[in-house]
């Protein structure tokens, strides 16, 4: 009885730690892109270095979210082990 317990903790575990680690990344990447069209409209000439930065820096804050989901897609794998 109480390795399924474990199972269903695992499976619950999973899906909050990909809700609570896609926040993160959601709010970073709408900041990121905000603030580099206030630039672009500050300074239409620098538009390729900042689409450039912008991007780089939603890849990193992207990185969190697939940190979420390897740890959810192991959970999962743990999960079946006990279900």
């Amino acid at each position: 009885m109480s390795s399924v317990w474990i199972g269903v903790v695992a499976v619950g575990a999973a899906g909050l730690a990909v809700g609570l680690a896609a926040i993160g990344p959601g709010l970073g990447q709408g900041f990121v892109a905000g603030k580099a069209m206030e630039a672009i409209g500050r300074q239409p000439e620098a538009q390729p270095q900042i689409m450039m930065t912008m991007l780089l820096g939603q890849a990193v804050a992207e990185t969190t979210g697939i940190y979420g989901l390897v740890v959810a897609l192991l959970l999962i794998g743990i999960a079946q082990g006990f279900i």
